[in-house]
């Protein structure tokens, strides 16, 4: 009757130490992945600021255009002007 009550204890045993090696493996695991999770969300909110600010400061080059367009105007003018005046 011991043998076999320590049969099932033993049992028991080897079953609890390999599913608390199991939960410790996967927790080895997954803590790295979350801090990492993290400090990605970390960045990425400084890199969204960035980002925004980048908007902001060329915003005005979608007038870019228009002012080619009047520099190529002044551009022709001045150029008749030369070639009314003979030059």
């Amino acid at each position: 009757m011991t043998a076999l009550l320590l049969a099932s204890t033993t049992g028991w045993t080897i079953g609890w130490s390999i599913g608390i090696a199991v939960v410790l493996a996967v927790v080895a695991l997954v803590v790295p992945i979350l801090l990492l999770a993290q400090r990605i969300g970390e960045q990425a909110a400084d890199i969204n600021d960035s980002l925004m600010k980048s908007v902001a400061h060329t915003a005005s080059l979608s007038e870019l255009n228009t002012t080619i367009e009047a520099a190529e105007a002044i551009v022709a003018g001045l150029a008749r002007g030369r070639n009314r005046l003979g030059g």
